[in-house]
Order: C-alpha cells, then sequence, then structure tokens
C-alpha cells in the first residue's frame, strides 16, 4: 500500500470549499421549466409557474358571519325591541323579502343577507315569544362578512409558491377547476458499489443493503420532483459510465451515491468530466458531506446534448446523503423552481452539551425535541422545549435519522455547545 505524502491530508482540508460558498453555487443556476395545467385534485405540492389573479369577489355577496337575526339599517342600534320574522334563508338560499323597520330575518352563517340588512343579532342574543324575535341582549358587532372583503375581483391572491392544502382550498374557492404549474423535475438515482445489495435478499460475506437508492427516491417526491431509478452499480468504471450516459439523457438532475471520495474505487468525478460537466466543486467543509460533488452542464450549447444539467456526487455514508439532499439538492430544485427554500426552524434549550474534537469544518449534528405537544395545542413556549442530542455514530449511522426532528449546526471553529444553551434546530 502506498503511504501519503504527510502533506497530502492538509492540502485536502485546504481544498475544501465554504458551505457558504458552496450554496451560492448551487443557487446561481436557472432552468426554464415548461408550464402544465393540472386539476386541482393532483395539484398538491406542485409549483405554480405564474401568481393567480383572483377571478372574483370574495366573499361574492354580502354574507352572515355567524346564526342570528338579520336587520335593517333603521334598527341597528336598537338594544331591544320585538321584531316580526318574514323568513328564514340557509346558505345557498337567496332572501325574497326585504326588510323593514320591526321585522328581521332569520339566517344561517354563510347565508346571502338581505340587501338592506345592516346587522345580524346572534341568536344566543334573542329569543322568541309569542312567535315574534325579541333582543334581551344587545349587539355590539354587525356580525357581516362583506362583499369582496378577503378578496376582490381582479386582486393578486396567490404568489408563485409550492402549493399546499389550504393553497389548494382557496383555489377552489376561487372557482378554478385547473392551476398552471410547472412540469417537475425528472431525479435519476444512482447508487455505486458492488458492496450494495436490493433490500428483501439475504446478505453475503462482505454486503450491505443499498438504503441511499430508497432513501432518496422518498426525498425526491417529498420535495416535489419525480425520482427515475437506475438502481445499484458496481464499481466498474464502463457501468458507471453506461449509467451516467443513460441518466444524462433521461434526467434534469443526476444524482449519484459512493465513488466521489479520493479511493482507487471512486471514479466518479472523472466519468462525469468525460460526460462533459463542468465540476463546480469538490470537496466540502462540512461534517458529514466532506466528500460531495457538485456540476453542471457548461452553458456552451453543449447542453443540447442530453437533458440533465446538474449532478451531485453524494457521500456513500447515509446520514451524509440524507443531509446535503436537504441543504443543498432541496435548494436547487425549488431554485429550478423559481423559490427560495425556507426550512422550518425552531428554538429550544440544549439539554445536554455537545462536544466535538475537529472543528475545522461546519456540523450538523442530530437532535430531537422534548416536550408536551398536547398543552397549548402542540405549540410549546421556547422556555419548555427541549432539544436533546440523539445518540449519533457518525455519519453511517442511518438509524439515528429514526429519532431525529432535526438539526443543530456547529459553526467552524466551536468545539462546544453548553447545556441550557438556546439553539435553534433546522427541522427535516
Amino acid at each position: 500500500m502506498d503511504t501519503p505524502h504527510p502533506g497530502a491530508d492538509s492540502a485536502r482540508k485546504s481544498s475544501l470549499m465554504e458551505m457558504k460558498e458552496a450554496f451560492a453555487l448551487v443557487l446561481d443556476n436557472s432552468l426554464d421549466l415548461e408550464v402544465e395545467s393540472v386539476f386541482l385534485n393532483k395539484a398538491s405540492g406542485r409549483f405554480l409557474s405564474s401568481p393567480v389573479i383572483s377571478p372574483i369577489d370574495s366573499p361574492p355577496f354580502d354574507k352572515a358571519a355567524m346564526d342570528g337575526y338579520a336587520i335593517c339599517r333603521e334598527d341597528a342600534d336598537s338594544s331591544r325591541g320585538e321584531f316580526e320574522i318574514l323568513e328564514t334563508v340557509a346558505a345557498g338560499e337567496v332572501p325574497e323579502k326585504e326588510l323593514t323597520p320591526g321585522s328581521c330575518v332569520k339566517i344561517m352563517t354563510g347565508a346571502e343577507l338581505p340587501p338592506n340588512a345592516a346587522k345580524i343579532v346572534r341568536v344566543e342574543y334573542t329569543g322568541i315569544f309569542n312567535g315574534k324575535m325579541n333582543i334581551h341582549t344587545p349587539e355590539p358587532y354587525e356580525n357581516i362578512i362583506k362583499k369582496g372583503e378577503n378578496l376582490k375581483k381582479g386582486d393578486l391572491f396567490m404568489p408563485v409558491k409550492r402549493l399546499g392544502p389550504g393553497d389548494i382550498g382557496s383555489l377552489a374557492a376561487s372557482g378554478f377547476e385547473k392551476v398552471n404549474v410547472r412540469r417537475r423535475l425528472k431525479i435519476g438515482v444512482i447508487s455505486t458499489g458492488s458492496e450494495l445489495i436490493e433490500p428483501g435478499k439475504a446478505l453475503g460475506p462482505g454486503e450491505i443493503y443499498n438504503s441511499s437508492g430508497f432513501q432518496l427516491a422518498s426525498q425526491i417526491e417529498d420535495a416535489g420532483g419525480i425520482p427515475v431509478g437506475y438502481g445499484i452499480i458496481p464499481d466498474e468504471p464502463s457501468k458507471i459510465a453506461g449509467a451516467v450516459e443513460s441518466a444524462l439523457a433521461e434526467c434534469d438532475i443526476l444524482l449519484l451515491t459512493g465513488g466521489v471520495s479520493k479511493g482507487d474505487y471512486d471514479f466518479v468525478p472523472n466519468i462525469l468530466k468525460d460526460a462533459g460537466m463542468e465540476i463546480l466543486f469538490h470537496g466540502l467543509k462540512v461534517k458529514p458531506g466532506r466528500p460531495t460533488l457538485f456540476g453542471r452542464r457548461p452553458s456552451d450549447g453543449a447542453r443540447a446534448a442530453a437533458r440533465a444539467g446538474f449532478v451531485f456526487g453524494l457521500p456513500g455514508n447515509p446520514v451524509s446523503t440524507y443531509m446535503l439532499f436537504d441543504v443543498l439538492v432541496k435548494a436547487l430544485i425549488y431554485q429550478l423552481n423559481g423559490l427560495n427554500y425556507r426550512p422550518g426552524v425552531v428554538q429550544g434549550k440544549l439539554a445536554t452539551e455537545i462536544k466535538r474534537r475537529d472543528t475545522e469544518r461546519m456540523e450538523f449534528r442530530p437532535v430531537r425535541i422534548i416536550g408536551n405537544p398536547s398543552e397549548a395545542y402542540g405549540i410549546e413556549a421556547v422556555s419548555e422545549r427541549i432539544i436533546e442530542p440523539v445518540r449519533y455514530m457518525g455519519s453511517a449511522h442511518l438509524n439515528a435519522l429514526v429519532e431525529t426532528d432535526g438539526f443543530v449546526v456547529l459553526e467552524p471553529g466551536r468545539k462546544m455547545i453548553e447545556k441550557g444553551t438556546l439553539v435553534n434546530v433546522r427541522l427535516i
């Protein structure tokens, strides 16, 4: 075995790129994704292609904010009184009678008001005596939702964003049957390593299960992309090159796991260069994930020869793969869809100290959030939320993610975070 040069390790460390610089390189990209129209029941999780303008007033008419009795303007200041009930109007019905002083209309929540209604006296402030409505408690509020109060026709009501359940409901409430979204990114996944086998088979000597392939496919779907699996490719340059060629022709982004370090069987960087990819960085000042690679097809016309514009070479250890996808790949997916990805962040007090020896790199440490979510409807005060490091044996310890709610970041140079420190947790 060759003995490494004494300065080789320090030279490799000095060549590592800072995460902020790498993040900026990843975000300095765009892609003109085609637009397609999809039905609302298929639109959740999709990225809008353009802002949405309201085609109607919302609500489209003055309506009751609660069950009660509508009275006219002349009676609006009445603190007491007896009123003749002209009719009852339920939601979906149109009032037929006109209010006059001394009369009222019994009305249900969401129902359209008579045109001259000025106030709704809530039902619990009234009583019925001899077939007439009597006000026994003064009503201080109008209890009316005005036409166009929430949104007016022609208003911009939804910016470019990734659609969630609330957005789907808002679009439906505005009468949209379909919505224009960007085409979903096709993201290829190649798992390299002769030691890998698929789950369901018996492990042989030296073999391990291919976890990263399944993990990445799930992360891709969760981020709004379409995973395209190319299976396990053994550590043979010709076979890796063939899989890379196929993926580059079919996908927008290519993810490879393993084969990106500096070992004898790490062929991926040279294969990607031979395939015409420009390597923007190879090696990050981060733990886990030091060997991470990112490349793109040069913008000199060569990109027309293949579909994929971007490639990530991710480490073989699954925690590294998970974290670097969440930090870098997901950010690129959102960027190519015209958005900035903003992960959820919560604060809490650290239950026990976090120590480390190597302080040169930024480090992500997995933690869980301890609290009683049944209190305050699942929201604890920051002072009550406790952050506890999970048992973590390093980047190959995938099972640690089962207990993990998020990650705490240790910046370069920081050796310890003391117990009781208020920390930010990046949620996963």
